[in-house]
């Protein structure tokens, strides 16, 4: 399968102009396939979260280079870069940022309404397919305040989707949920990887789910520790 997204000797150095720098990423080289599911673990503090943050564009490194479906993004300008970051990226977060005062089926409309795009027939159907995907279609008008835990970063996965991301980046997904809740979120996941050959990339702390990847890649002390991928049946 080709390359997605390519990482090319990313460091990531805070405070360069101090004193005393931080250097967080230490000459990372990483590739990842488009439909793969990939997870990244670490300790608090090994430079997992910054890692997730320079390949959604969220971030830029300090040296080094990322490219996404064959594009350098250091050369983009910024409206280009969030252009290519709305339509080609999805983000699921721990705390899943809904907003609290639309309804479920808002929630998951708002990336394209961020794109201006107009609403459509298309659009509105897609993001009733979602809904009913992550199992939430007979709650989508309940206000997003009115929902569990569970139910809201169901909707948070759904809202990830709207735009047909080639990529979704998830940071602890479901750092917050009961354990139930958390092998519900990850079989979705897993579904949606094989249903619409979305990549995944996906940091945890839980061992556990991050064997339920393909591939299993450890930061430490901000370098690649272990990077191991399962053999594909």
């Amino acid at each position: 399968m080709p390359n997605l997204v390519e990482l090319k000797s990313i460091n990531k150095i805070y405070g360069e102009k101090s004193k005393f720098p931080t250097q967080v990423l230490f000459d990372i080289n990483l590739e990842f396939p488009s439909g793969s599911f990939n997870s990244i673990i670490g300790q608090s503090g090994s430079g997992k979260s910054t890692l997730l943050n320079i390949l959604g564009t969220l971030d830029n490194p300090s040296s080094g280079s990322v490219h996404i479906n064959g594009i350098e993004t250091s050369k983009l300008r910024k409206t280009t870069l969030a252009k290519l970051r709305n339509e080609t990226i999805g983000f699921i977060f721990q705390f899943h940022y809904l907003l609290p005062e639309f309804s479920a089926f808002e929630n998951v409309l708002m990336p394209y309404r961020i794109a201006k795009k107009p609403l459509t027939e298309e659009a509105i159907n897609r993001a009733n397919d979602l809904l009913d995907i992550v199992g939430l279609t007979k709650v989508k008008n309940n206000l997003a305040v009115n929902m569990s835990g569970g139910q809201q970063q169901r909707v948070a996965i759904a809202r990830s989707l709207m735009n047909n991301p080639k990529l979704v980046l998830a940071d602890e997904p479901t750092g917050n949920l009961d354990s139930d809740s958390t092998e519900q979120v990850y079989d979705l996941l897993r579904d949606i990887n094989k249903r619409f050959q979305t990549t995944f990339i996906i940091i945890t702390h839980d061992r556990h789910i991050a064997e339920k990847a393909d591939r299993i890649i450890e930061i430490k002390d901000g370098k690649i520790n272990l990077d191991i991928k399962k053999a594909l049946n």
